[in-house]
């Protein structure tokens, strides 16, 4: 990386080097990156999948965009690529004295690639335009800590919440101040520890003018303020990248062109490489996993690494599909799921067995929250199938994007259950991510669906605020306790990060009774390259360092 490592000031600095502590580069048998060096200049292409949105970065909430969005966009906050350490990006500072009043000064001399300044406005701007109700930003729940949110949120019912009595009473969030050009203060409805942390997520993105103007046509060509800028989109095909000139941060890249090849399959990317028409897939696919096949193709060119990934599998909402409705039944699938024999058949061991929802490469991590509902015994399964009264639709389905490496896990993970419960399980292939995300948040999808979760910023809330908090914008199976979410709360207001931990357990610990969704495993990247780049990296996220990433 490039540039001085900032830290976050005053009362936030404990949290962030506290919350940050727990991410070390996790690295389990294998190298992080390829050699560093190479050139400056050129071009690379790399592995895609299509959005499920336009790209706008409060309405982005999966990975097939949010890769593009973070090459596009700085924030104020910049985590390191090895460690997830949060450090300053385009805050100069962020301070508190009571974890609830924050006051942020925005560096000055960054614009936008269209040229005009990224100020104070930018961000006030875009925060407010992701809280408020009628824009619909699957993003704009990460402002409800901030004062005011609940009065920009619809509250009617049916086709249109948004409605006669159901409009939202407020267009902006009363915690939000601009002070000046530079400067503008939260204030957060309750005390909120871990805020500074956060503000690295691309949710919380400033904004252009531009945007205001043309909210549609900006999403299908973004003007963003990070190191590359966005050239061309054709959709189903490509995504293209060009260095932002008028970048001035501290965390450009080193190539002038990256692409996004939009792919089905990963069988597809991966044969690319080896051919040396694609040079970089960031998923290996199952096929090359046998035997460490990817290691003997790909000989000093590929990496893997822990990250704070963890994949799930959840339930279809209750009010979509009732047959799942039982909690005993959701732990009974889980038993049946045999996760270490599909581990070292289908990943070849690069996978961890999940015992919780939280990722070890954080800090609060604790082992074991789920219990014996992740510990795989077809006895109990069974029996605990027939104590709720056995499964009443005529099959268990699980379903997956086509385009990606799961066809071969989710037959597996079939077939654990029909041999463990007696009852027909069936995988089904959906066509492409976006397709597949756009069922499960029109709440079109039943059965149980695959999941998986790449933390936005270090921190054990991430893995349980936003998936299965209440109304949270990724909660896929609108799951709802009011004791999970009032231990969220009070974890929130915690000064001491042990204590806040202390309660996310307490929190995590009820998903074991509830069973909202299935932990599979903890996740491990692997990624393999072309003989023509060098310096590949995989960032804690998962994701490929774009900054390190050179030609030969």
């Amino acid at each position: 990386m490039r540039g001085t490592t900032r830290t976050v000031a005053v009362a936030a600095m404990s949290a962030v080097a506290l919350l940050a502590a727990g991410c070390g580069s996790g690295d389990s048998g294998g190298s992080t990156s390829s050699a560093a060096g190479g050139q400056t200049g050129g071009e690379i292409t790399v592995r895609g999948c299509n959005p499920q949105n336009p790209l706008v970065p409060s309405n982005t909430t999966e990975t097939c965009g949010g890769n593009v969005i973070d090459a596009i966009f700085s924030k104020l906050i910049h985590y390191d690529a090895e460690t997830a350490k949060p450090e300053n990006d385009l805050a100069e500072s962020i301070e508190t004295t009571d974890n609830q009043n924050f006051t942020i000064k925005v560096k000055k001399g960054n614009t936008f690639a269209d040229g005009t300044d990224v100020t104070a406005k930018s961000f006030v701007d875009a925060w407010n335009y992701a809280a408020y109700g009628p824009n619909a930003q699957s993003s704009g729940y990460f402002m409800e800590p901030i004062e005011g949110f609940g009065d920009t949120q619809c509250t009617g019912e049916g086709d249109d919440p948004c409605a006669g009595a159901g409009m939202a009473k407020a267009k902006t969030l009363t915690g939000l101040k601009v002070v000046d050009d530079y400067t503008f203060t939260v204030k957060t409805s309750e005390k909120v520890s871990n805020l500074p942390v956060r503000l690295g997520y691309s949710a919380f993105s400033p904004l252009p003018e531009a945007f205001f103007k043309d909210p549609k046509a900006f999403g299908d060509k973004p003007i963003g303020n990070g190191p590359y800028k966005l050239d061309a989109w054709n959709k189903e095909q490509s995504i293209v990248l060009s260095k932002n000139d008028k970048y001035k941060g501290d965390f450009g890249g080193k190539v002038d062109k990256i692409t996004f090849k939009i792919y089905q399959d990963s069988d597809s990317a991966y044969n690319d490489v080896l051919a040396n028409n694609l040079d970089i897939t960031d998923e290996i696919p199952a096929s090359a996993l046998i035997d460490d096949k990817y290691k003997s193709d790909l000989p000093d060119r590929n990496a893997q690494k822990e990250t704070g990934v963890i994949q799930t599998v959840t339930f279809a909402p209750t009010k979509v599909d009732p047959n799942y409705a039982n909690p005993k039944i959701r732990q009974a699938i889980s038993m049946a799921i045999d996760r270490d024999t599909i581990n070292k058949q289908i990943f070849n061991g690069t996978r961890k067995s999940a015992t919780g929802w939280v990722s070890p490469v954080v800090d609060g991590y604790k082992a074991d929250q789920c219990g014996e509902y992740c510990t795989y015994d077809p006895a109990k399964a069974k029996a605990l199938l027939t104590e709720a009264g056995g499964f009443k639709g005529d099959k268990i389905t699980l379903s997956y994007n086509a385009d990606a490496a799961h066809k071969e896990w989710t037959e597996a993970t079939c077939n654990s259950i029909k041999q463990a419960l007696g009852v027909d399980c069936v995988a089904v292939g959906v066509v492409d991510f976006a397709t597949f995300r756009s069922q499960i948040a029109d709440r079109k999808m039943k059965g149980m669906f695959r999941t998986g979760w790449q933390m936005d910023y270090p921190s054990i809330e991430n893995f349980l605020a936003p998936i299965f908090k209440t109304g949270a914008s990724s909660n896929d199976g609108d799951y709802s306790n009011p004791a999970f979410d009032k231990l969220l709360t009070e974890a929130a207001a915690e000064t001491d990060p042990a204590a806040a931990n202390k309660k996310y357990q307490e929190a995590e610990a009820l998903l074991a009774q509830d069973m909202p969704s299935i932990p599979m495993w903890y996740g491990k990247t692997t990624m393999g390259w072309s003989d023509k780049v060098t310096g590949v990296k995989i960032t804690a996220f998962g994701t490929i360092d774009f900054s390190s990433v050179a030609l030969k």
